[in-house]
Parts: structure tokens; sequence; C-alpha cells
């Protein structure tokens, strides 16, 4: 072999060994990241890891660790930058981003109901008629708990600031709410349980608009499980794993209710350093109901509303969103 030949040879096997170190998820130090918030209607990431069901589905060879997020817009930045590959989230956040230009996929639900609207002692609101003028909170703009109140707060004729009506709204982590309308910082949250019956027992606060009134209450997948359409193709066996592990964990929690809920009150714990009272836990958790079932119809509405309260400035294209191959 001369010279030239050999070098063209070592060029060959390095440029092999290159591409071999960036295959997807064959090797033994591959790692996938999933994300979750420390709310009760994202139970069904907390149950997986507690159970170790993405462990069990993906294998010894892949390693799994798991990132938690105060609002959906952290999470999503998050996924495009592929700091996590697959989790739970609102789908508010994910059809801001998808329209944006996002490359996301809804690929299963995880749980729906849970949302309400609660008022502060402080605030002197007993119904909807009081709204007028005042502050209210949300995870975020935008984000799945936004949408469902200014949907609700439409049918009154109610509007916030931000589309020329006259409540203020804020922002901030669900767990600090409590601080919040302590101060008298805000005076109505629309937030996911179990924060909701937490401010009620904590607080004095009041629900004015329970999960079964609420826009959408009871039907909308306001926790569903998102991947980026990149990951789904080049690692289709991949994300079915993690359907399955995810489906595992809602078919524990449906027959293990409260093995379930002890997880989750532990996991919120471990999160955020708070206790959650074991009544406000059987409360919330009768409030929320878990399910891999994605309902297009009710995502579709919800889609509608986002563009009319100028959340969104156009139409997801949901034949391209929404991807329930790995549930069919």
């Amino acid at each position: 072999m001369n010279k030239k030949t050999k070098m063209i040879g070592m060029s060959v096997l390095l440029s092999m060994g290159l591409l071999a170190g960036c295959s997807s998820w064959g090797g033994s130090s591959e790692k996938i990241v999933i994300g979750y918030f420390p709310n009760i209607d994202h139970a069904p990431a907390m149950v997986a890891k507690e159970k170790g069901y993405y462990e069990k589905e993906l294998g010894n060879n892949v390693k799994v660790e798991y990132k938690t997020f105060p609002d959906g817009g952290a999470f999503m930045t998050a996924l495009k930058t592929g700091d996590i590959d697959a989790g739970l989230v609102g789908p508010g956040p994910v059809m801001n981003n998808f329209t944006n230009g996002a490359d996301v996929k809804i690929i299963a639900g995880a749980s729906s109901g849970g949302t309400a609207i609660v008022a502060s002692k402080k605030s002197g609101i007993n119904s909807i008629e009081d709204f007028d003028g005042k502050t209210f909170a949300t995870p975020g703009i935008g984000c799945t708990h936004n949408v469902q109140m200014e949907t609700y707060l439409q049918d009154y004729g109610i509007s916030s600031a931000r589309i020329g009506g006259t409540m203020k709204h804020v922002t901030g982590n669900p767990a600090q709410y409590a601080g919040m309308f302590e101060s008298g910082q805000v005076d109505l949250a629309a937030v996911p349980e179990p924060w909701a019956t937490q401010l009620v027992k904590e607080t004095g606060a009041k629900i004015i608009v329970d999960s079964t009134q609420i826009s959408y209450g009871e039907t909308l997948p306001n926790t569903i499980l998102v991947a980026s359409g990149k990951e789904i193709k080049a690692n289709k066996d991949l994300i079915a794993k993690i359907v399955k592990a995810q489906k595992e964990a809602i078919d524990f929690i449906n027959e293990n209710p409260d093995e379930a809920k002890q997880i989750t009150v532990d996991s919120i714990k471990e999160i955020t350093k708070q206790d959650v009272d074991p009544d406000v836990m059987n409360t919330a958790w009768s409030r929320i109901h878990f399910t891999e079932d994605v309902n297009k119809d009710v995502i579709q509405q919800f889609a509608n509303s986002s563009v009319y309260l100028k959340f969104l400035t156009e139409l997801p294209e949901f034949e391209s969103l929404i991807d329930t191959q790995f549930i069919n």
C-alpha cells in the first residue's frame, strides 16, 4: 500500500468512526431527556419516572434524565434547542410555537380538566361580575390556562387590557400565587391543580369558576405529550416507546389512584419544596381525568379561541401539528 492510498484509507476509517459516534440511540452512552411541570395534571410523567417505565421501554442502552419547568414558554425553548427530547406541556404554548415555525408534534394526550379561576380573599370578588378592572395571573401569556380563562371572560363581555379590556394580566409560577394573593399583587388566578385547591386551603381564596365551568374545562387535553417532528422521523421506534411508557403510567394512575397520588405528592414536594395536603390532593385529583387520547375537535376550538384572543396570528395546520399514529 502506497502512502497516498494509506492516507485515504485512514480518512475513510476516521469518517466512519465519526459517523458512528453521531448515530442516534444506538450506543451505550445515549440518553433522552423528558420534560414536565410540578402539577397534578403532569402526574403521568412523575409516575413513569418513579416506576421506571421509560427506562423499561427504552432499554439499558438509553439513559433517561428528567427536567422540570415552571411554564410552557421555558419548556418549548428547551424542546426547540434540544435540551429535552419529549415531554408534557399544555396545548397553548405548543400552538404558539408551532405557528411561529417550531418543529413540534402532539403525539398523545396525558390529562384533561383541573383548571379553575380562583379569587383572593382580599380581592372582594364573589362572582364574575366583580372581575372588571381586577388583576389576574396565569403561568404564562397565551398558556393553556390563560386561553381558557380569557375565552370564558368573553361570554361576559370582559377582556384583558392586552386586547382593549380593563383587566390587568401578570404571569408567575403557580407555586408562588399564595404570596401574590397575600401581598395584594393579584386578585385572581387561572391555575391548574393542585394549586387552585391549595390556594383555597392556605389563603382562604375562593373558587369562582371551577374546572367544569371554565371553557373547555373537562374535554380539552390540557396536558399533552409532544416531541419534535425531526425526532419522530429519525427515531420513530424511540418515540413509540416513550408513548407506550406514558400509557403504562396512565393505566397505573387509573388502576392505583392512591399510590399514584402519593407519588405525585412526593414529586411535587421534591421539586417545589411545598407539601400538598392529603385533602387538597384528593379534591384536586377528582377534577382531573387521565387519558392518552387526543380530542382533535376540542383542540381545534381551543385554537380558534387563541386566534380570536390574538394569542395566535393564524390557525395551525392540524394535519401537521397532531400526529397520533402511536396511540391508534
